[in-house]
Parts: structure tokens; C-alpha cells; sequence
């Protein structure tokens, strides 16, 4: 039964209940009542791939899709339908519009990662649970807000860094968690890059209809910019600041396993350093050092991290093998070879979670340091100085330069903190 029906059905318990055939499931299908009612609101390429997982879970219906583009919603309701086999699925430009529908239950975030907080806020608010693709947010002050926004309103949340439901990842983490790597020493990620630059002013185009491309929902938050194809077309990863880009693109993903596997979940490293030969970083109050480089890795696939100890180390990315200083970290009937893709268990993570209520691997919180680490890293790039933070005040100890860079002013409608 779906929770907003609890009410109402309440109220008639004392009735005989008849239930009619046709609303009982079919052997090893779930009923209609069962179903989670899905959305997807910005669906892109990487979001097309997530938003397919989505679809082969026989406990999903996606009902509706929303889009900015004209294009991505007569696409992306195409695959819908396609997949369905009719034309149910409804198309919306505003996502304002569609969280107002009553039978919506969860919604997919995959746009431009400029307004991923800002939609995942809004989602949260008109009671809906999300599953918000990477990076989720563009700030500090935007990571602090989207956790206390689903601490109070409740709902789940579960933010796109899949690979801590990836099989030789989490074997990774579980050998630094446990100890049997010896003490932790050294967290390592690839950050995808340490560039601070942000998209700047476009050349001036013509704007189409707002039927065609909505240009004002398309920039969201970020500052407001004429209209241009290269920042249409390029998902305006880098928005208004300091968002994408930077430790934040890969970071979001690989430091987010360095936090799981330092148990850091709920704080972040006291110290960041700037780019020096190559690589920056940071060092957590256990004494635990992050170390960000894109040089240097095995070739053991994208997305690789390392974790290393005082008796040992490990190594792996999305090819699913490993790099290991002795063959018996992986005793046990492990091969040293996991498979890496696909994420569907991450989709099934948040699926579980949205019947159980519980809290899913990535949520809110867990996004929410993991960001910060990122977002205090590209500062102190972007400043060239070795910075000091408090994770407790969230702020960087008298240093109003990179206090400043926290946050970002956001146009209005859009501020949701």
C-alpha cells in the first residue's frame, strides 16, 4: 500500500474487504500497488544509461519525464514508451509541474550538475525520494543544506556514486576498513583532473522558443548567462563557480570511496594542499593522508583508488581486478578479479530503501561530507595555498578569502537555503 493511501484506508477498515482479481500480482510479479512510481528529470546520456536500469526493475513504473529540451523529453519519453510498449508516459518542461502529481513517488536527477541540489531540495520537499546522479552539489554550503533538507523532510536519498554497491570495490574498502591492510596511512583518488576554471560569459546567440529550450530553467541556480549551444550542449557542468571540474568531477566518485575506507563518513580531512608536482590533497585528524593524483595508477580500468597501510596496500578501478602488495589480502576463494559494471545494484540500493525507509549507501549525509572534501580541495587549488578547515563549524579558521568560496549567490527562485 502506498503511504499517502494509509489515511484513507484507515477509515474503512471496519468494511468487509474484497480485493478484486485483476489488482493481485501475477506469480513472481509485483502489483500495481506495489510499484514505485518513478520520474526522471534531465535525462541526458549518462542519464539515458541510469534511467534503463531503472526500467528493468520489475517494481518500477516511470510515469513521467522532464526536460528544459524539447529534444531529451520527446527522446527520453520515446524510451519509456518503447520500453512499456505504449504511450503513457507524461512529458513536462517545468519540473514544478511534475512534483505536484500525488502519485509520484521517487524521482532520477541526472541534469547538468549546476541544479542537481537544487531539484533534489525541491523533490525532498514535495515529498518525493531521490536518486541524484554525481556531482550532487556545487558548494559547501550547498552540501550542508541538501543533508539537512532530507534529515527533516524525511525522505531518501541516495546520491550517484555507485560504485560503493560494486562488488570489487567494496572488497577494496572492507581489507583498508578491517584492518587488514595494517594502520591506514594513505587514502588515494583520481580526481578526473585539478582545474579550477569556471565556463565564463558565452558569446551571445539567439535564443530559441521557450517551448524548445527553456534557457531560465536550464541555468538554474548559477548566474544568469545568454544564450549559447556550447554551454547547452555541454551539460554547463562548470556553472557559475567553482561546480564540476576540478577534484570534484572523478573526486565525487573516488574521494567518496577514500572517505568510506578512512571510516570517515561523518567528517572530513582537517588540513587540504594545493597542486604540487603533480598532486594535492588533504589530511584527516587520524593522521589518515588523502592524496589526489591522476598519475601514476595501474592499469586497472577508470576510477581507480588506492589504500594503503603500514602492512600492506590495495588497488582497483572499474575493471574489476586488483593490484595488491601480497596475493593473500585475497585468500578467501577471491580471485582478484570482481566485476566491476554494472550499477544496477546501486539502483537497487535506493529501490530497497524507498519500500524500507532505511538509509541507503550514498545518502544525504554520507553525500554531504564526501562532497565537502571535494569542495575544500578544489578551493585550496584555486587559491594555491595550503588551507585549514573545521569540519565541525564548517568553515575555514580566519580565512575569509576561502570563506567566501563556500557558497555562491543563487538568482532568484532558485536559493533553497
Amino acid at each position: 500500500m502506498k503511504r499517502r493511501d494509509f489515511l484513507k484506508t484507515a477509515a474503512l477498515v471496519a468494511a468487509p474487504l474484497v480485493i478484486p482479481r485483476h489488482v493481485l500480482s501475477a506469480p513472481g510479479q509485483p502489483s500495481a500497488n506495489d510499484r514505485i512510481h518513478l520520474a526522471g528529470i534531465g535525462i541526458g546520456g549518462r542519464g539515458s544509461g541510469v534511467l534503463g536500469e531503472f526500467l528493468g526493475q520489475a517494481d518500477v513504473r516511470c510515469v513521467a519525464v522532464c526536460d528544459a529540451r524539447a529534444d531529451r523529453r520527446a527522446r527520453t519519453k520515446n524510451m519509456v514508451d518503447t520500453k512499456y510498449g505504449n504511450k503513457d508516459c507524461v512529458e513536462y518542461r517545468d519540473f514544478r509541474e511534475l512534483l505536484a502529481r500525488e502519485d509520484l513517488d521517487a524521482v532520477l536527477i541526472t541534469t547538468g550538475s549546476n541544479n542537481h541540489a537544487m531539484l533534489s531540495m525541491y523533490a525532498a520537499r514535495a515529498g518525493k525520494d531521490v536518486y541524484c546522479e554525481k556531482p550532487c552539489t556545487k558548494t559547501i554550503a550547498e552540501s550542508l543544506a541538501l543533508a539537512d533538507t532530507f534529515r527533516r523532510t524525511g525522505r531518501v536519498f541516495q546520491g550517484g556514486m555507485q560504485r560503493r554497491n560494486v562488488p570489487n570495490f567494496e572488497l577494496a574498502i572492507a581489507l583498508a576498513r578491517t584492518g587488514k591492510l595494517g594502520q591506514l596511512r594513505a587514502v588515494h583518488a583520481h580526481p578526473g583532473g585539478m582545474g579550477t576554471h569556471t565556463s565564463g560569459w558565452p558569446t551571445p546567440e539567439p535564443a530559441p522558443p521557450q517551448e524548445e529550450v527553456d534557457w531560465d530553467l536550464f541555468l538554474g541556480t548559477a548566474a544568469w548567462r545568454p544564450f549559447s549551444r556550447s554551454l547547452l550542449n555541454s551539460g554547463f557542468e562548470k556553472g557559475g563557480g567553482l561546480v564540476g571540474g576540478g577534484v570534484l568531477e572523478w573526486g565525487s566518485h573516488c574521494v567518496d570511496m577514500c572517505q568510506w575506507a578512512n571510516n570517515a563518513d561523518d567528517t572530513v580531512p582537517i588540513e587540504y594542499y594545493p597542486v604540487v608536482d603533480g598532486q594535492a590533497g588533504g589530511l584527516y585528524a587520524n593522521g589518515v593522508k588523502l592524496v589526489l593524483r591522476n598519475d601514476g595508477w595501474l592499469p586497472l580500468g577508470s576510477c581507480p583508488v588506492r589504500f594503503e597501510g603500514d602492512t600492506g596496500w590495495v588497488e582497483t578501478g572499474d575493471s574489476g581486478k586488483f593490484g595488491v602488495s601480497s596475493q593473500a589480502l585475497l585468500a578467501g576463494g577471491v580471485s582478484g578479479e570482481l566485476p566491476g559494471q554494472p550499477h544496477v545494484s546501486h539502483v537497487r540500493d535506493f529501490l530497497n530503501c524507498v519500500k524500507s525507509r532505511g538509509q541507503t549507501r550514498v545518502n544525504a549525509d554520507v553525500a554531504c561530507q564526501s562532497h565537502i572534501a571535494c569542495h575544500a580541495a578544489n578551493i585550496a587549488i584555486f587559491l594555491g595555498r595550503k588551507l585549514a578547515y573545521d569540519p565541525q563549524k564548517n568553515e575555514f579558521p580566519g580565512d575569509e578569502q576561502a570563506n567566501r568560496l563556500r557558497s555562491e549567490a543563487a538568482r532568484d527562485p532558485w536559493r533553497m537555503y
